[in-house]
């Protein structure tokens, strides 16, 4: 309860904030009325950014939260309510540059304030869907052709004839949103509105509704709406003219010329605030203008006109056809993305099951289902307009079309057939070969004999490692006794005191290494002089390496053995046999040739 009554306060607080801002526009000294009230809406939608989103945002963020499905009297709480907000402000965010990014919070704060003002003024919590539609339709940004076009859709039957209690129903509701900015006196709902805008004994199709709205005037009630419109649309313009009574030397938005009074222009400010010097009055007839031309191009202007036969002036709105079109069956669009191929969700089950799979797909179709709707009315209303040029011609551009659309479809349903074999036969394909193998014992016998040869190069490899290990261990120690017996002999040679390093093998050069093993496996357990010799320098082959250190020892020990016979001695000769025999054994084994896998 506490809650309720804090957040009713913030809601209270925060609409006074947006009221107090708008006083502040001095926009009450406008002095007609149309104007004022269009420029306070026009303020409202700006402040709240909502004159960023388009009518067709708002109709993405309707069907994002199941308007489309729900019944126009369905009553539906705030929150809903701010739900629906924050999709059509987080939408435009994405789409907007990261430099004009929006506060999305206090956006759909303000808007939602301004709602709650204008439909729930008892605070009651509840508000229905059409509100929510007919509201955000009017007050967002946009063409007012399409718009009026959204509207109508609303409150007309399946025969595309407008009814009249919906009518009623929307211009009570619309007609709140000025009511809310404080201007009920001049737009207030009354019994007699509706009256004033269609005969009640007349049909109203959607070329009439749009005859009617967007003519000039258009119905008092409402005539603040087209202007609302133009005043979005006139902010920017640019007139090089001097304003008759403010002096400024240059106009933007309005610009306002005296019918009597010979070249005597107002701005916009001047005018809606009633100002005027001289012989001018504000009781004359003043015509408004929404750009600047040049002297040189009215003429030509004029010139044209009186020089052509047809009538200059345009239509309002395209004409569009009395029954509206059905929709585009999209059963069997085929849409790639990503060069993969994306299915539309009214497949058959199994296929439909298989996307649903995946939530990004899902994402995909909902994109399909929003955009397919946009691009069918782009079509309708391009084939519309060729309608009002030649309605035979039209006649027969819409029959082809529709077999044209036939004929896609006809193919499309081919290509997912195609798709659907090709995906068979992938599957097939990419089954392992399981039930081919235990069929074969052929296959079976290969594959048991392919293991135990692997098994038995393995064990060589092994084998052939710890050789090679014990190879280098007797290596160590022969390297370790000719450092003992060198340096410490007076006798010994100078130039055989240091060991020759014996570069390391690589793995893929040794007869017995494995992917199983790294090059250093080998010489585990082997002394640093023997590891640091085979650590460095280029690759070479190892038993080449080794024969040419077993002849660098034997001539070695070659020339130590030539000394010490020409000494003699008990002492060298015990020294000798404990030489040699070392020797020996490594010589036999580096001569030794390894056998052949």
């Amino acid at each position: 309860m506490i809650e309720d009554r804090g957040r009713s306060g913030d809601i209270m607080a925060e609409r006074r904030q947006l009221f107090a801002e708008m006083r502040a526009q001095e926009l009450d000294c406008i002095r007609l009325s149309t104007y004022r009230t269009a420029c306070k809406l026009r303020f409202v939608q700006k402040k709240c950014n909502l004159h960023l989103v388009d009518i067709w945002n708002v109709i993405e963020a309707f069907r994002e939260n199941g308007l489309n499905t729900m019944d126009l009297n369905t009553e539906f709480t705030v929150a809903r309510l701010e739900a629906i907000l924050s999709t059509i402000f987080y939408q435009l965010n994405k789409r907007m540059p990261t430099t004009h990014q929006i506060n999305v919070e206090q956006s759909i704060s303000m808007l939602l304030n301004f709602l709650l003002a204008a439909y729930d003024p008892e605070s009651l919590g509840k508000i229905s869907v059409f509100v929510v539609k007919m509201a955000l339709a009017t007050i967002c940004g946009g063409k007012i052709l399409d718009k009026l076009r959204y509207i109508f859709s609303q409150i007309s039957d399946p025969g595309g004839i407008m009814v009249y209690s919906q009518f009623d129903q929307f211009l009570k509701e619309v007609l709140k949103l000025p009511m809310t900015v404080f201007e009920a006196p001049s737009f207030g709902y009354t019994e007699q509105a509706t009256r004033t805008c269609f005969a009640q004994q007349k049909k109203v199709s959607l070329n009439t509704f749009l005859d009617t709205l967007m003519s000039d005037p258009p119905p008092q009630c409402l005539v603040w709406l087209p202007l609302m419109h133009r005043l979005a649309n006139v902010e920017n313009v640019f007139h090089p003219v001097e304003c008759s009574y403010c002096h400024s030397e240059s106009m933007m938005g309005f610009r306002y010329r005296c019918q009597q009074c010979h070249n005597y222009q107002l701005c916009q400010d001047c005018f809606w605030r009633g100002h005027a010097n001289g012989s001018h009055s504000n009781q004359h007839q003043m015509k408004e203008y929404t750009s600047w031309k040049s002297p040189a191009k009215k003429l030509s202007n004029a010139l044209s006109k009186s020089l052509s036969c047809a009538s200059s002036r345009e239509p309002l709105h395209p004409m569009f056809p009395d029954m509206p079109e059905k929709p585009l069956n999209l059963a069997h669009i085929v849409k790639y993305v990503g060069g993969s191929v994306t299915l539309s969700p009214l497949l058959s089950p199994p296929v439909n099951s298989l996307l649903e799979s995946s939530n990004h797909q899902d994402e995909e179709h909902s994109l399909i289902a929003r955009y397919a709707a946009r691009l069918a009315s782009d079509a309708q209303q391009a084939q519309q307009q060729r309608v009002s040029n030649d309605i035979s011609f039209s006649l027969d551009a819409n029959k082809q079309q529709r077999q044209l659309i036939a004929e896609l479809e006809s193919k499309n349903r081919e290509i997912l057939q195609e798709i659907q074999r090709l995906r068979v036969q992938h599957e097939q394909a990419s089954q392992p070969p399981t039930g081919t193998a235990q069929q074969n014992p052929t296959l079976l016998a290969e594959l048991r004999l392919l293991r135990q040869r692997k098994d038995e190069l393995e064990q060589r490899m092994s084998a052939l490692q710890e050789s090679r290990r014990e190879l280098m261990v007797q290596l160590e120690q022969l390297m370790l006794l000719l450092k003992t017996q060198g340096p410490g002999s007076p006798r010994s040679s100078p130039s055989h005191a240091v060991s020759r390093p014996i570069p390391m093998p690589t793995q893929s050069e040794s007869a017995g290494t494995t992917p199983t093993h790294t090059p250093q496996d080998s010489l585990m357990g082997v002394g640093g002089d023997v590891q640091e010799a085979f650590a460095q320098g280029p690759r070479r082959n190892l038993r080449n390496d080794l024969l040419v250190a077993a002849d660098s020892i034997t001539n070695t020990m070659s020339s130590l053995v030539k000394e010490l016979n020409s000494e003699g001695g008990s002492e060298t000769e015990s020294n000798m046999e404990l030489v040699s025999s070392p020797t020996s054994d490594l010589l036999a084994q580096m001569t030794t040739k390894p056998r052949k896998n």
